[in-house]
């Protein structure tokens, strides 16, 4: 069994979204990989999760007790407990300084044949904003420069983002996602040495 999700980054024109369907066994945490790999973040700020009508944040938790949302850790929360058709629509926010805010929709339960292991991206449009490019006004700011061939800063911005930038791109198929357990360990354990 899997779930089906519709994600959308919100504040930004024309749409940036995708659809997912993840594994029904999947945590809040597995989620949270799976929209990093298919938005093409980079996975390097901290996030959130809150569902719409429940007073409960989901995420890292604040370890020096700072947390004015009392946020629970992602990875202990199934997302079929959450997300459920009474409550099917959540606001996932990645990178709390340029703060992107994401819709995300459970949309259905959709048979996944045999055990199935893996998200899948099914849909989607436009390519992600690059990291660090400050939050949907930057992003703007960002498409409006690329699109002026005589703007001072262009050339640099394009070196920034490795030479090119097409925002219409995306390809569903391409979507290749990391082991959301391997992810885990590379965030908490790997300082641990």
């Amino acid at each position: 069994m899997m779930l089906q999700f519709r994600i959308e980054l919100l504040g930004v024109d024309p749409p940036v979204w995708r659809r997912l369907l993840i594994p029904h066994n999947y945590t809040l945490w597995d989620l949270h990989v799976a929209i990093q790999d298919s938005m093409g973040w980079l996975d390097c700020h901290l996030h959130a999760f809150r569902i719409v009508g429940s007073p409960v944040t989901y995420g890292i938790p604040d370890e020096d007790g700072d947390d004015p949302f009392d946020t629970r850790p992602g990875w202990e929360a199934l997302v079929r407990d959450v997300f459920t058709f009474v409550d099917p629509i959540g606001l996932y926010e990645y990178d709390f300084g340029d703060s992107w805010q994401h819709l995300v929709v459970f949309e259905d339960f959709v048979s996944g044949g045999k055990a199935v292991t893996r998200p899948k991206c099914i849909g989607g449009a436009r390519r992600c904003p690059p990291e660090d490019c400050g939050g949907a006004h930057g992003y703007a700011e960002f498409l409006a420069t690329l699109a002026d061939p005589g703007h001072d800063e262009r050339v640099s911005l394009l070196e920034w983002v490795g030479g090119r930038f097409d925002a219409e791109e995306f390809d569903a198929a391409a979507v290749k996602f990391d082991h959301p357990g391997k992810r885990w360990k590379q965030a908490f354990m790997d300082d641990e040495g």
